[in-house]
């Protein structure tokens, strides 16, 4: 057999260059093995090793190269006393090949990481911190570590990570954190400068159709017309603060980190909302929310 030299290799890498993007992409789907025992050769230089390395026999990978050859229409590899010596068409096909076989068991471990993947959909209420709903998802993996995880806004999903008092009557609660509502005031208002801050009617902004306007109507005063703005939700509410339009009663999660903002406790007695999974007793049938469920209530950081 002859060495690897002269013409003869400049018009074997022209086939071979022709060859590769429709002979590899033929290959890649139907066998990636030819492309398994040609690296093996290529970086052992020794059909022994690869062999051993391939653990099967030396004459099964001289039949699969030799197939490789064949399809690409190159001769990739020649025995010597020891070992192989590889040729340019081999060279030129090496990188080719690894980015192949990475890719395929790439893809491999991907359909076998989501067959055994739990599917589980989570509704969150509008007006959750960030925060909270990071810490949330934080146990969700550490529960399941092979969870696929979906959240939605809104009253979706197996379970819901809402505040107590938007439950419906027919689900659950699992308590998960429990905060009070502190005073939210823009930065450079007055009541900043004071040590008890008392809020005039027209400094509120509230929320009149959120679930927890009824408790914070004690700490409104006078007439609704005359307050600063009103908001659809808390975390509006948040943003018109910031925006120096009023202040507000907010739950400190949200309030924490808000620039432009700052906190005040009241003189007067704060309420204080509860955080936690909703869920219907039904919705305990899936094993996946089940084991989350049961996670959840040996942590219970509430607080």
């Amino acid at each position: 057999m002859h060495g690897f030299t002269g013409r003869a290799v400049y018009l074997a890498l022209l086939r071979l260059k022709n060859a590769l993007f429709l002979c590899l992409s033929s290959v890649f789907p139907m066998d990636i093995r030819h492309l398994k025992a040609f690296l093996a050769v290529f970086e052992e230089r020794n059909i022994t090793a690869a062999a051993q390395r391939l653990c099967i026999s030396q004459p099964t990978l001289s039949v699969t190269i030799k197939q490789l050859e064949d399809e690409l229409g190159a001769q990739l590899f020649l025995r010597q006393p020891r070992g192989v010596e590889v040729s340019e068409q081999a060279r030129v096909l090496y990188p080719q090949a690894r980015r192949m076989v990475a890719e395929a068991e790439s893809l491999s471990r991907l359909f076998r990481q989501d067959e055994s993947r739990l599917a589980l959909e989570l509704g969150v209420e509008g007006d959750i911190a960030d925060s909270q709903v990071s810490a949330f998802v934080r146990m969700a993996q550490q529960a399941l570590p092979n969870l696929l995880l979906t959240l939605q806004e809104g009253c979706v999903g197996d379970a819901r990570l809402a505040v107590e008092e938007l439950c419906c009557e027919d689900e659950l609660f699992l308590p998960l954190w429990e905060e009070p509502y502190v005073l939210a005031v823009p930065v450079g208002h007055r009541l900043l400068e004071q040590e008890q801050p008392q809020p005039r009617v027209e400094d509120w902004v509230t929320c009149p159709e959120h679930a927890s306007h009824q408790r914070l109507m004690a700490l409104y005063g006078g007439a609704v017309q005359a307050q600063a703005g009103h908001a659809g939700s808390l975390k509006q509410a948040l943003n018109m603060v910031a925006a120096g339009l009023g202040v507000a009663m907010l739950p400190l999660s949200l309030v924490q980190g808000r620039e432009g903002v700052e906190s005040r406790a009241l003189h007067l007695p704060a309420p204080s909302r509860r955080i936690g999974l909703c869920y219907a007793v039904q919705a305990l049938e899936s094993a996946t929310l089940r084991t989350l469920h049961d996670y959840l209530r040996t942590l219970r950081p509430i607080g």
